[in-house]
C-alpha cells in the first residue's frame, strides 16, 4: 500500500505526479487560492527564526553603518528617531525578501505531507 522514495513515504495509489511536482519551479506554483493573512492573525502569531521563537521586544545593538547611510535616515527621519527609521527599513527588507520563500517552503512541506499516510 505504501512505498518508499527518496526517504519518503508514498501512497501506491497516489494520483499526484511527483515527478512533475519535484521538477516544477517556484513561480509555476499557482498561489492563487491562498487567502491573505489578516493584521489580526499575524497579531496571534508566534513569531519564529530558524524554528526558534522569538521576542517582538527590542534589543540593543551596536553596529557600525556607512556615514551616507545615517545621513540618508537621519535625513528622512525628520522629528522622530533615525533608527526607528533603520529598523522599519531592515523589517520590510526581511518580510520582502522572507516571506515568498517562506510561503513556498510551506507550500511544499503540505505537499509533501499528502502523499504520506495520515
Amino acid at each position: 500500500m505504501f512505498r518508499q522514495d527518496r526517504g519518503r513515504t508514498i501512497r501506491q495509489n497516489s494520483q499526484t505526479d511527483w515527478k512533475t511536482l519535484e521538477n516544477m519551479k517556484d513561480e509555476d506554483i499557482d498561489l492563487s487560492e491562498i487567502p491573505e493573512v489578516t493584521a489580526e492573525q499575524i497579531a496571534r502569531a508566534t513569531l519564529r527564526v530558524g524554528g526558534k521563537s522569538v521576542s517582538r521586544r527590542k534589543v540593543r545593538v551596536n553596529i557600525y553603518l556607512d556615514a551616507e547611510v545615517v545621513a540618508y535616515f537621519k535625513a528622512q527621519a525628520g522629528g522622530r528617531g533615525y533608527q526607528t527609521l533603520v529598523n522599519e527599513a531592515l523589517k520590510e527588507s526581511i518580510r520582502r525578501e522572507g516571506i515568498e520563500t517562506l510561503l513556498r517552503r510551506v507550500i511544499r512541506e503540505e505537499l509533501s505531507l499528502g502523499a504520506e499516510p495520515a
